[in-house]
Formats: structure tokens, C-alpha cells, sequence
């Protein structure tokens, strides 16, 4: 699955929780296009026509645009009438029979990714618990995408090729290593955590261990925060463990990599190709 892909599907998954949360019959929703000023429309959950479907949503145009434009939730109670949009897409929105309509961005550091929408079809205000709802569903999607761009930013880093005597560069992929590393232990999806920790696999180089080491997921966890610099206090809030549990597993590991020291057990799995 490509990091793309993985973004619809979070796209789809939140469409669905939020009619599930809220009742309402319709929802769909798309991500920006790269490069451009408008979203398109990629995924439909309700719907009973395919008009919708594919759509591009300009930035400032229709209820969608206006939310990019402002990266805030609008709402309309009657689509077709409403004064406080303009109406580009009337025909797509009437063919589906939509009436009363919300649109949340997708927020990803500043920038809007995409946009959730949800519709009912009679004309009628959309109070304010479907649209803190909506804001939820909308702030999984940005999680996910979140993810994603570590992901980019690990390969970008697994090109440079750093082992090649730029320090800087090896000490950036340890740090992507290790955030990612962070990231998938609180990924819910198993085929997105595990291409993530498949994109950790590409950071380890190509070091041959120097002995047979069997570590937990969450001992490797803890010694990729460890081997960032990160105290037990702060591997926990990264892993969403206690900092006993941090100690548990680090000594765990320490055992296991004969390690006697935090430090030694940090060099003991670099060395065996466990740690970038």
C-alpha cells in the first residue's frame, strides 16, 4: 500500500465513522491535489449516484472551496439557495439530491490536505455535535497523513545514503527511525503500521548481526528512544506507555543484547543491525 493509498483509505474510514457517529445519509471527501488549488472528490460512502465522484473542488468555489480558502468547517442549510457560497458545482450536488451540506479541511501543519464532507438530503441546520464529530473524523485523516510524511521524509533520507561520512544526514535518518518507530505503535490499521515499520527496516542499513538478537517490537521501541536521547519520562509520552514500562523494557532488551548500560545496548543493537 503506498502512503497515497493509505491516505484514501483513512479518507474512507473517516467517512464512515461519520455517519456512523451522526446518522447522516451521505458523506465523501478527497485530498488536494499535488500542486494544485483544489481538492478532489475520491471517496463517496451514502451516496446513490456517482456525480460527485471525481469532481475538482477549486479553492474559493462551492462549499469545499470556501473551506480550503478559510481552512475552517462551513455548513449551508439549503445548498441551491444559499447566498454564502458561490454555486459551480450545483448541478453535481442537485443530481445527488443533497440539500443541507458541511465541509471540514483536512489541516496538516498550516496547510489543508483535504476535506470531509457530510449532507443530509431535506433542508435543515446541522448542529453542532455532527459538526464537532466531523472535526474528529477530519483529525484522524490528519494523522494519517501525518504518518505519511514521515514515511517520505525516511526515504528521502534512505537515498542520501549518509553512512558515506555525512554525519548530519545519519543523525537525521536515526531521528526518523525513531519517530517512526513512535508512530507505529499507535497506528491502529496493521497494514499501514506494518508499512511503516517495513520503512524502518529500510534505516537499518545493510549491517550483518554480529549474533542472533531477538527483541520485542516494544524493546526496539524503547532502545530507538534511547538511542535518540530521550529519557524514560520522554520514551513513554512518545510511546504512550508508563515510565515503568520503559524500564521494564529496556532492561529486557539490555539482557537480552548482554548490554550493561543504556549505551552499550544502544551499541550492541546498532551492531547487530537492529538500530540505524
Amino acid at each position: 500500500m503506498t502512503v497515497d493509498a493509505a491516505g484514501a483509505v483513512e479518507i474512507r474510514r473517516a467517512l464512515a465513522r461519520l455517519r456512523r457517529t451522526t446518522g447522516l445519509p451521505v458523506a465523501f471527501g478527497g485530498l488536494v491535489e499535488a500542486g494544485r488549488p483544489r481538492i478532489r472528490i475520491s471517496e463517496l460512502s451514502g451516496t446513490a449516484t456517482t456525480s460527485l465522484l471525481a469532481l475538482a473542488v477549486t479553492s474559493g468555489n462551492g462549499l469545499g472551496g470556501k473551506t480550503v480558502a478559510l481552512a475552517r468547517p462551513c455548513a449551508v442549510a439549503d445548498y441551491s439557495l444559499s447566498r454564502q457560497i458561490s454555486h459551480e458545482y450545483d448541478a453535481a450536488v442537485a443530481a445527488e439530491g443533497l440539500r443541507s451540506v458541511l465541509a471540514v479541511p483536512v489541516v496538516v501543519r498550516r496547510r489543508v490536505r483535504g476535506v470531509l464532507y457530510g449532507a443530509l438530503r431535506d433542508a435543515q441546520p446541522l448542529g453542532d455535535r455532527t459538526l464537532s464529530a466531523a472535526v474528529d473524523a477530519a483529525r484522524d485523516v490528519e494523522q494519517a497523513l501525518v504518518v505519511g510524511d514521515e514515511v517520505r521524509d525516511v526515504l528521502v533520507a534512505a537515498r542520501a545514503e549518509p553512512g558515506q561520512g555525512d554525519a548530519a544526514a545519519w543523525e537525521q535518518v536515526r531521528e526518523a527511525h525513531t519517530a517512526l518507530r513512535a508512530l507505529a505503535s499507535r497506528i491502529g490499521d496493521p497494514a499501514l503500521r506494518a508499512e511503516l515499520l517495513d520503512a524502518c527496516a529500510l534505516l537499518t542499513g545493510d549491517a550483518v548481526p554480529a549474533k542472533e538478537v531477538a527483541l520485542a517490537p516494544r524493546e526496539l521501541d524503547v532502545l530507538a528512544c534511547v538511542a535518540a536521547g530521550a529519557t524514560n519520562a520522554v520514551a513513554a509520552d512518545r510511546m504512550g506507555v508508563g515510565a515503568e514500562t520503559v524500564k521494564a523494557y529496556l532492561r529486557s532488551a539490555m539482557r537480552k543484547l548482554g548490554a550493561r548500560t543504556r549505551g552499550e545496548a544502544v551499541v550492541a543493537a546498532r551492531r547487530a543491525g537492529l538500530l540505524p
